[in-house]
């Protein structure tokens, strides 16, 4: 665990959440996509930003090639950094929601210690867990950057759902066939933020 100087204090702004989410109209929550490589995440989580965009509502993704670019460029792909990279992401998101924002995150994030992790990050309704079920044998199938061939090849090591595990979600609040269309999906991620009063529709 990260040790935190006795000299570093945390201050409280004078705008504070519930003033953001009231000048936006609509709750702040993390919409946490989990799954394979190739399941669909990147996909839905880019089809969600586009559709609350274009329903009024403050909306960012993040993506988790965009994010290694940057922010978490230094890590590998140990277990270790895997873990650091999710914790990172965990607390980036956490800003965005005390900002307001309905954020959309699409990363593997193979353990489920790792994802309860940052599920403590928030409060109750904060952090929705949104597992992209979709087979590895159809993950392969499509593999859009051709990674599962290469570590079927041996030229990519410790790759997820090859030889290194993925941990399914075991209580998701939303649970996604990642076979079904894209619009169908969205359709359920929507009525899950009203369900949970994130969100309200126009009347």
């Amino acid at each position: 665990m990260t040790q935190i100087n006795e000299n570093i204090v945390w201050h409280q702004h004078v705008v504070d959440r519930m003033q953001r989410e009231n000048s936006n109209g609509h709750k702040g929550a993390v919409l946490w996509f989990t799954g394979l490589s190739g399941s669909g995440k990147s996909t839905l989580a880019g089809a969600i930003e586009h559709q609350l965009a274009s329903m009024g509502i403050k909306t960012y993704l993040l993506d988790g090639d965009n994010i290694r670019h940057g922010l978490c460029g230094d890590l590998g792909f140990s277990d270790a950094d895997r873990q650091e990279n999710i914790r990172r992401v965990g607390e980036v998101a956490k800003l965005m929601v005390d900002a307001g924002l309905v954020v959309a995150t699409a990363f593997i994030s193979p353990y489920q210690e790792d994802r309860n992790k940052v599920r403590q990050l928030f409060e109750q309704d904060q952090f929705l867990e949104l597992y992209v079920a979709t087979p590895v044998e159809i993950c392969e199938q499509r593999d859009p950057k051709g990674l599962y061939k290469q570590a079927r090849e041996g030229k990519i090591k410790q790759f997820t759902g090859i030889d290194s595990p993925y941990e399914p979600s075991l209580q998701p609040e939303l649970h996604i066939d990642g076979q079904l269309p894209v619009t169908d999906s969205v359709s359920q991620i929507i009525d899950l933020l009203v369900r949970r009063n994130i969100i309200q529709l126009a009347s």
